[in-house]
């Protein structure tokens, strides 16, 4: 199996590298920055690359910003993440693009050099590797979503609303009174969290978080 690693720590990207290669791996690079991955990615094609989160110049998210280039412009290549800390939006981001070739673990919570072999090897044949506290962090911010909160009626008012439909047409889509769909139009912007306001348009900001989902 060829790995590409990317890791700022030159200790740390040294060890990887021993690791890895005690373990049956053929690492094909070992690179510090994001754009030096990418080159590595577009000329040796790995099945898999090892990346980390944070990483110059401004150790901020180089790194998933890079691992999710990968995912769209090679498909074929396996990406696993490491983190110091569950950042949700990273996450997010990276299993929304695919949920299969794809892993992120945090370094801290590695216990068994086994485990992490076997993560890289689960990834690299089109599996996942999820840390607990990856998917708990995740399922706690799906629960948070407010778009959670709309009852199914509320859900089909919304849907048609982003179908482009007025008050009217949504009355003779439900049958309901015009003061039964002004009520539910109320309701679904209070819930997702829309007050009244001079600079935005409620009902579209109300279908643009509809689309999303």
């Amino acid at each position: 199996m060829r790995i590409v690693i990317a890791e700022d720590s030159v200790l740390l990207r040294a060890g990887l590298t021993k690791l890895l290669a005690d373990g049956g791996f053929d690492v094909v690079d070992a690179v510090a920055d994001a754009e030096q991955l990418l080159r590595a990615v577009a000329e040796h094609r790995p099945d898999l690359a090892l990346i980390d989160v944070r990483m110059p110049p401004t150790h901020t998210d180089e790194g998933i910003r890079a691992a999710l280039v990968i995912r769209h412009q090679f498909p074929e290549v396996a990406v696993l993440v490491l983190s110091q800390y569950v950042e949700e939006r990273y996450a997010t981001d990276l299993l929304s693009v695919r949920t299969s070739g794809v892993g992120y673990l945090l370094k801290d919570r590695v216990a068994h050099v086994s485990d992490f072999l076997a993560a890289l090897r689960r990834v690299a044949a089109g599996g996942t590797a999820l840390d607990p506290e990856v998917v708990a962090q995740l399922l706690v911010r799906h629960r948070q979503d407010p778009m959670d909160r709309l009852t199914p009626r509320e859900l089909e008012v919304l849907r048609l609303m982003a179908e482009g439909r007025s008050n009217h047409g949504i009355v003779d889509t439900l049958k309901v009174s015009h003061s039964a769909v002004e009520k539910y139009i109320s309701s679904i912007l209070s819930k997702l969290d829309l007050p009244p306001t001079d600079a935005d348009h409620r009902r579209v900001l109300a279908v643009l978080r509809f689309l999303r989902i």
